[in-house]
């Protein structure tokens, strides 16, 4: 994990300002507003922000589980489209039938992204149950984790775009983790179409923390059809293979000849139903994918094409690993934004990560957050067309 100092990066959004920033105005064409979207099953108000840049691009982002809840993006012919999977409203996130099934549409991960095997891990000695909600083993930060919580908010336009900061205390012993967890998450719309999240925490007990974003994408649109035909590029040699509880074996398996292997750009339909792969434990793609780069430098670590729209995505991040997942779940059961119906494989989800269960495996790079530590993770999702 990257645990440092807060520093601003910039790398992957163009040229970076290093002098002169306090005499750059915003553009008075990025806006930030406010509106009420309802209220949680506890009573629990929830507001949304719309944040539009001048470039007409837009993110609509939720104070209940920082969920983004859309995002605009035009296409080569300038037509802009929602590319996100979610609901019109509130209701859709909090209802039953949503929330036993979870498929985390558009939500701020925490306090552990992935899985953690056994729902419990050993820090210093001390063993901590968490909440076993998958299988035995602790998912996305457990029953209610962040992207089930009201964050506090504050708007602001600055010279990068309109930004939304959002704020949470987890008390120490939520879903079982350790420490009082103070964390921040920066959503910044830039002023050349990337949707880009900075997250910090502090503890004030040795625990561990691992945020990442979980957006379903569909760069035709959302419910516009399948992703089969999206072409996948992923900046990686090797993934975490799996036993048959989806927790890591602790090995890191090389790509080559195998459907994992997306270092050249391939389409995500091609190799997804093939029998002779790690596939077995999954009906097509949801792996981690060990990154090509430094461990805590920003890097790009994927990019995905929508050859109708020419829509391009990049996805760049100072995490380790990225977890790839093709939709397997979605059953047709979720009806979403604009009555449309999300069929299997409608979107897909790059979420930058450390690897899943490293609190048990001291082989990977280390999760622990400690008293005086400041722990730091930038996602950019950048878009363009070609």
């Amino acid at each position: 994990m990257k645990i440092k100092h807060i520093m601003l990066a910039t790398a992957g959004l163009g040229a970076a300002c290093l002098v002169g920033c306090s005499t750059m105005s915003p553009n008075p064409n990025s806006t930030i507003t406010k509106a009420n979207f309802g209220k949680t099953p506890e009573g629990q108000a929830v507001e949304i922000y719309t944040l539009h840049n001048a470039n007409g691009a837009e993110a609509r982002i939720m104070t209940y589980g920082g969920i983004v809840q859309s995002l605009t993006m035009p296409d080569k012919n300038g037509k802009l489209a929602d590319v996100v999977l979610g609901f019109d409203t509130l209701d859709g996130y909090v209802n039953p039938a949503y929330v036993k099934g979870c498929p985390y549409f558009g939500a701020l991960i925490g306090r552990y992204g992935n899985r953690i095997g056994g729902a419990k891990f050993t820090l210093e000695g001390q063993t901590y149950t968490l909440a076993g909600n998958n299988g035995g083993n602790s998912l996305h930060g457990g029953v209610k984790g962040f992207d089930k919580v009201v964050w506090t908010a504050k708007p602001s336009v600055g010279v990068h775009g309109p930004q939304l900061v959002l704020a949470y205390v987890s008390k120490d012993g939520e879903e079982g983790f350790p420490g009082n967890l103070e964390v921040t998450a920066i959503y910044t719309l830039t002023e050349d179409n990337a949707l880009k999240l900075e997250f910090t925490a502090r503890t004030d007990k040795p625990t561990v923390c691992n945020l990442t974003h979980h957006s379903y994408f569909n760069l035709a649109g959302q419910g516009n059809g399948d992703i089969l035909g999206h072409l996948v590029y992923i900046n990686s040699d090797k993934t975490t293979p799996v036993d048959s509880g989806l927790i890591p074996t602790g090995d890191l398996a090389d790509v080559t000849g195998t459907p994992f292997d997306f270092r050249k750009p391939t389409a995500i339909g091609e190799r997804i139903n093939d029998p002779n792969t790690v596939l077995q434990y999954g009906p097509g793609y949801d792996h981690n994918w060990v990154v090509n780069k430094p461990l805590g430098e920003l890097g790009l670590q994927a990019r995905v094409v929508e050859p109708t729209s020419g829509r391009v995505m990049e996805v760049w991040s100072d995490e380790p690993a990225v977890q790839f997942y093709a939709g397997n779940f979605l059953d047709g059961s979720l009806t979403g934004k604009g009555g449309k119906v999300y069929q299997r494989r409608n979107g897909f989800c790059l979420e930058p990560q450390h690897y899943p269960d490293s609190p048990n495996k001291p082989s990977f790079p280390t999760t622990e957050l400690k008293p005086g530590q400041t722990y730091h993770n930038v996602i950019i999702y950048k878009f363009s067309v070609k």
